[in-house]
């Protein structure tokens, strides 16, 4: 029976156990150890297997897990290494991605029950002969639920801080072995606050709850915590010196999150997808980490899994929609001339170059731009590499891949007509030209819109998909009106018009679009009329009753247009 496919799976043990198909990061334990660091943050985009690697840092280290989890993996070869440290260490693991709520209670409220389900699993201690009767009762104060609280654990907001700390202190001495702490997505809560307007109580609680653990637990062996983010020191990581920080543009650890190349041909090849490997480079490649190209794995395997399913499926947005991607959102309200311009340049192949600002906080991505490039960088919307050598912060950025293009083209499309719409005055007097044959204010006003929007006009973007965006920047325009009946590649005659559109009182309208490779929009706009008549696309119209017929050609290149009619 074929391995299955790991979709959503996070947790190590239940990929053998279930008998998923594993791309093998064990390694990743070997580096750790070898570069070693007191406190290890590595920030990575989501979907790219920080989880996965979490859990399988707590199965190689903690006390009573089976070893034979690890038989034939690549960590297994290194003997010494495993006889030393395998197996060998209470862990302390927990993920904050689900520590959220609609105010600091809630949020406090859940991360209390985090805290406390994670203390449960050492129920041990309650009775372990080598702990005092307060130190038992200092584990029963995590432990405790009460009725006053609706169930809820009892602990205190400061109880709850020092929570980390206690119980590394409680598991050191019962095992007379300090302790290994693992902080999965540390940085989600100070996202959710920052959302809900609860930031600077939230910001409180998490630096003491990691101050405590981290700066002043002395029964901390080491500890790795991951994020999208690297949130600045001054925030939350108030003196601590003993941090390491490795990054995206890092090259030490570069292969151990996402898959490299090699890795993708050989999941590939177990499922005999291989002939669709071009497809899967060209939509889900292209992130570039320290030195190492890789692909998104949560974009690979959903998409093997349904080319399994069918084999005709095309490729998706997985990855950009698993969230809500408001980051290109902000980036595109705050957009200026310059910033138009270095969209446009990112959606037509090339690259911009900026300063990348190594730390944020959350409250200060709305403050510039260039915070938000800075995001868009570190969250993998973008990616790119140092350009001077003097000067890390210095990056040449790109978009990765089909699926981040396709999505920065439709919130594109999305912006711009949200932004025409706030003029109504100006879109009615442009929709009104058409039912008119008011070929002139047509174009004008159509070049006006154009040099307020962002363009497609790169050479590698086929003909059809530049067809499509200005497209689907006309549709938005036309759509205004509510009074028309407005469709997009209605079947109207023997084939399919680009744009028809019935006004109410019995104007048919077709359009059809052509983008003019060569620049030569007055041949462009010829051949559109033309396909009108030879394909018979007012025909539907004029069986819809539509007494009057208005055919327009629109030829664009850039960031211009002509409307011819006939």
């Amino acid at each position: 029976m074929r391995k299955k496919l790991p979709i959503g799976i996070e947790n190590f043990e239940e990929f053998f156990s279930e008998d998923f198909y594993y791309v093998d990061k064990t390694l990743f334990i070997k580096e750790l150890l070898q570069n070693w660091g007191k406190v290890n943050l590595f920030t990575r985009p989501r979907r790219f297997g920080k989880s996965l690697n979490m859990s399988m840092l707590k199965c190689f280290f903690e006390i009573g897990i089976d070893p034979a989890l690890f038989d034939g993996l690549k960590i297994a070869q290194e003997k010494s290494l495993c006889e030393k440290y395998m197996g060998r260490f209470p862990v302390i693991s927990i993920s904050l991605k689900s520590v959220d709520g609609r105010s600091f209670e809630s949020a406090s409220v859940a991360l209390r029950t985090l805290i406390g389900n994670e203390a449960r699993r050492f129920a041990f201690l309650r009775n372990s002969t080598n702990l005092s009767n307060d130190e038992k009762e200092s584990y029963a104060q995590l432990t405790e639920v009460g009725p006053a609280q609706g169930g809820f654990y009892t602990m205190t907001e400061g109880m709850a801080a020092a929570s980390l700390q206690t119980l590394s202190q409680l598991l050191e001495k019962h095992y007379g072995q300090k302790v290994i702490l693992l902080i999965d997505e540390y940085d989600v809560p100070l996202d959710k606050a920052f959302q809900a307007g609860y930031y600077d109580e939230m910001v409180s609680l998490i630096r003491n709850l990691l101050g405590n653990a981290l700066k002043t637990n002395n029964s901390l062996y080491f500890a790795v915590l991951t994020g999208c983010l690297r949130i600045s020191k001054e925030s939350i990581f108030t003196g601590l010196n003993n941090l390491k920080v490795h990054t995206i543009s890092d090259v030490r650890y570069d292969e151990y999150f996402g898959f490299t190349n090699a890795e993708v041909d050989e999941l590939l090849e177990f499922y005999g997808l291989s002939a669709y490997k071009d497809t899967i480079r060209d939509w889900y490649d292209g992130y570039c980490f320290g030195d190492t190209d890789v692909y998104c794995p949560w974009d690979v395997i959903n998409y093997c899994d349904e080319l399994l399913a069918a084999s005709n499926t095309p490729p998706k947005n997985y990855w950009a929609n698993t969230s809500g991607n408001d980051l290109i959102r902000r980036l595109l309200k705050k957009a200026n001339l310059t910033t138009k311009n270095e969209v446009e340049e990112l959606l037509n192949g090339g690259q911009i170059t900026k300063r990348m600002k190594q730390e944020l906080t959350y409250r200060e991505v709305d403050d510039s731009i260039e915070n938000v490039w800075s995001v868009l960088y570190a969250t993998g919307y973008l990616t790119g590499k140092h350009v001077e050598q003097e000067d890390a912060d210095i990056f040449r950025l790109w978009i990765p891949n089909g699926e981040i293009r396709k999505l920065f083209y439709e919130l594109v499309e999305d912006w711009f007509r949200e932004v025409t719409r706030s003029d109504m005055s100006r879109i009615n007097r442009f929709c009104a030209a058409f039912p008119a044959g008011d070929t002139d204010t047509i174009q004008d006003m159509l070049n006006d819109y154009l040099w307020d929007s962002i363009s497609v006009r790169d050479t590698a973007v086929r003909r059809n998909m530049k067809e499509n965006f200005y497209h689907g920047m006309l549709l938005g325009l036309l759509r205004s009106q509510d009074s028309w009946l407005v469709k997009s590649n209605a079947e109207t005659g023997e084939g399919y018009s680009d744009i028809s559109i019935q006004t109410p009182e019995r104007t048919g309208i077709v359009i059809e679009l052509k983008y003019a490779d060569d620049g030569k929009l007055e041949t462009a706009c010829a051949e559109a009329l033309e396909q009108i008549e030879e394909k018979k696309y007012a025909e539907g119209l004029k069986r819809r009753g539509m007494k009057k017929i208005i055919k327009y050609g629109i030829a664009f290149y850039e960031k211009e247009c002509m409307v011819a009619t006939v």
